[in-house]
């Protein structure tokens, strides 16, 4: 049985848990909801949640500086008792719509751990995610959830630096810097040399007509 006795609104989900015998808690994030290019990104991951394992200084990854992020990152998939990444690509965003899309993205990267979860906390408001375990719903959950705020950061730290690798190739739009996100540089950048292979078509659609 884990022994969490830190006193933080962080750990109060997970320590309610614990005291139900629930010891496998996953927590899950995505990254990528907004963004004109690239993958919708989610990671779930079940941390142990004993004192000593406790990474330190994980938080919502958007207040977090890049070097912290790559740092905490790798802690917490090296302290992870499971993870796992799934990516929807923009193409199947077109297709599916970005809701359904994050909703089976968060969906398939909990289904893809190699131990199931006792209990799954997703965050965000109820979108409906299909899973075949006990789940919870928690608004600014990468903030208020130990759990969530690790698979906040694994998540984004993918994300970013796949956006990095995109920008060799597509070296016009600058994406090592805003990461696929609508920058007024990025715009016109789309809007001078047309779409590439990764942007979302419907997201685009305001200002480019194929």
């Amino acid at each position: 049985m884990f022994r969490l006795t830190l006193d933080s609104e962080k750990f109060a989900s997970e320590k309610e848990e614990l005291q139900k015998g629930n010891t496998y808690i996953c927590g899950v994030d995505e990254v990528g909801r907004g963004p004109l290019a690239g993958p919708v990104v989610c990671c779930a991951v079940i941390m142990p949640l004993n004192d000593e394992d406790i990474v330190k200084g994980v938080d919502d990854s958007k207040k977090l500086t890049e070097k912290k992020r790559e740092a905490l990152a790798k802690e917490i998939k090296e302290k992870a008792i499971a993870y796992n990444i799934y990516q929807i690509e923009s193409e199947e965003i077109d297709k599916i719509n970005i809701l359904n899309a994050v909703k089976k993205c968060m969906s398939m990267a909990v289904k893809g751990l190699k131990i199931s979860p006792n209990i799954t906390f997703i965050d965000g408001n109820d979108i409906g995610v299909e899973l075949d375990t006990v789940h919870k719903y928690i608004i600014k959950g990468d903030s208020k959830s130990y759990s969530i705020g690790c698979a906040s950061i694994v998540a984004k730290v993918y994300r970013d630096n796949l956006m990095k690798e995109y920008s060799k190739e597509y070296s016009e739009y600058g994406f090592e810097g805003h990461k696929g996100y609508g920058t007024k540089a990025h715009i016109e950048a789309i809007k001078r040399v047309g779409p590439c292979k990764i942007h979302r078509r419907t997201f685009i659609k305001n200002f480019w007509a194929e």
